[in-house]
């Protein structure tokens, strides 16, 4: 378990105080404690984990719903309550929602005051607009919702609501996780808009209701759609969980078959995350850039094991056989179609800034940007892993001769994104193969935190290869023991 930065600890006690601050003139007796109790029952019994897991989960377990599921729940309450009122409503739910991660205890602080926050924005934003008189119950001579009117202030507590957990979940991206400042809240409003759209519509549904004849009972009807969408996030999890079953099973393969390689594939797709963040690469775009890194050497299943396995140089036919492994693994995921632009990283991670790289050559922006990403990770922790029969680079060192050959073989943009994120979250070296290596030279410090920032022990690889003579040491697979000496290392 990560230890929480301190920096998100207090980020975290802050959210938490202005929660408390938010709720405090609701502790009154002239409170509609009734409807608190109904409205934060209601929300509690749909986040609890017991019950939430058999709607939520896929067959494999790998699709919990997490607390949030229910916000028309809590859009509700803000139109129907006064701020402090609504605000804490969201407490009992959030606090008993199903928490993945560790540490749960300070993930369900946050969670609870992040949605308590929220939910008193929301509200202040629909009275703001007229919500009490909207909804027939503020006075005018208004008995029953004033349509299309009503429509507004539901819609300012939906974008109160959404800018609000925008907002603190980019600082906790910041605080946690340590993203810049210029990346954290990229694409978080634009991807919320559209779902808590959709919530405060139901929100709107269920007040409506509420104040209608029929009464509160009628009201949770609303929220059989809402069980119908869980079913459809299950469904979504569940086609997720078999993409990542896919992949793991073709990197356990690649494993088995060269030792030399074990581990090295997530590194690479760790590394390639970091870049990516670096640049301000979209979440979904670092996500199957992450696929390309950890599969980028999927293409030595095809190459002969004598060859993976050869303790001496490389002869020129068995170096060309390993160059072939780009092409085998673009024809292994070729129908994979969630890979989407990983497939070109496959491909083309080979390839060098001059054009002198393979298979095909490509030079300058020719080459995929995945693939100038995958090729920066891919040496970088070929350089400073440590394998049975030669000790890793210090990152320092690592970080020196890429820069060397920047330009070159690699896109000096890729390096710079990945020097800023080494100085930002460590980097940690890992021992590969079975046997027992030399000790590892001193490498950067790796932070402790709470997000993606570190790579967790493990024995890791070097995928890579030597560049023939001629060609930069900066290649970054440069062997030792006579391994790769003027062949091709792995």
């Amino acid at each position: 378990m990560r230890a929480i930065p301190v920096a998100a600890r207090v980020y975290i006690l802050g959210t938490a105080l202005c929660a408390a601050l938010c709720v405090r003139p609701a502790l009154r007796p002239d409170m509609p404690w009734r409807a608190i109790a109904l409205l934060a029952a209601v929300y509690a019994f749909c986040e609890l984990p017991a019950l939430c897991r058999p709607r939520g989960r896929a067959v494999n377990g790998s699709a919990p719903v997490v607390a949030g599921s229910f916000f028309p729940v809590l859009l509700a309450a803000a139109l129907l309550l006064p701020p402090a009122a609504a605000a804490l409503v969201a407490v009992p739910g959030a606090l008993l929602g199903r928490i993945e991660r560790r540490p749960r205890g300070p993930r369900r602080i946050w969670r609870a005051a992040q949605l308590t926050v929220a939910t008193w924005a929301a509200a202040w934003a629909q009275v703001f607009f007229g919500g009490p008189v909207a909804l027939g119950g503020g006075g005018y001579g208004l008995k029953t919702p004033d349509f299309p009117y009503v429509l507004l202030p539901a819609g300012a507590a939906a974008l109160a609501f959404c800018l609000v957990l925008s907002a603190l979940d980019g600082g906790i991206l910041v605080t946690a996780e340590r993203l810049p400042l210029r990346t954290a809240w990229r694409g978080l409003l634009p991807r919320s808009l559209a779902p808590l759209g959709a919530h405060g519509l139901a929100g709107l549904m269920m007040a409506v209701l509420w104040r209608s004849p029929f009464g509160p009972l009628s009201a949770l009807f609303v929220l059989l759609p809402m069980y119908i969408s869980c079913w459809v996030f299950a469904q979504y999890h569940r086609e997720r969980a078999a993409h990542q079953a896919t992949i793991r099973a073709l990197v356990q393969a690649v494993d088995i078959k060269d030792r030399y390689t074990r581990g090295h594939s997530e590194r690479v797709g760790h590394a390639s995350v970091l870049i990516a963040q670096e640049l301000g690469m979209e979440r979904e775009r670092i996500e199957v850039l992450r696929f390309a890194g950890i599969l980028h050497d999927v293409g030595k299943l095809g190459v002969p094991t004598r060859v993976l396995r050869k303790d001496g140089p490389l002869t020129p036919e068995e170096r060309r056989v390993i160059e072939l492994h780009p092409e085998y693994g673009h024809e292994m995921v070729r129908g994979i179609g969630f890979l989407g632009e990983a497939r070109s990283a496959i491909l083309h991670h080979h390839e060098r800034l001059d054009g002198t790289g393979y298979p095909y050559g490509l030079a300058g922006k020719r080459i995929p940007e995945f693939a100038r990403v995958v090729a920066v990770a891919d040496a970088f922790d070929a350089m400073t892993s440590t394998r049975s029969y030669r000790r890793g680079r210090p990152v320092p060192t690592a970080l020196a001769e890429l820069e060397r050959c920047a330009g070159t073989q690699f896109d000096p943009r890729m390096v710079r994104a990945l020097a800023r994120a080494l100085d930002r979250h460590g980097w940690q070296t890992a021992v590969t193969a079975d046997e027992v290596a030399p000790p590892v030279p001193a490498a950067l410090p790796v932070p402790a935190t709470a997000g993606r920032g570190n790579v967790p022990p493990a024995r890791t690889s070097d995928i890579g290869r030597t560049p023939p003579a001629g060609r930069s040491a900066g290649t970054a697979r440069t062997g030792g023991s006579g391994r790769s000496g003027g062949g091709g290392g792995r």
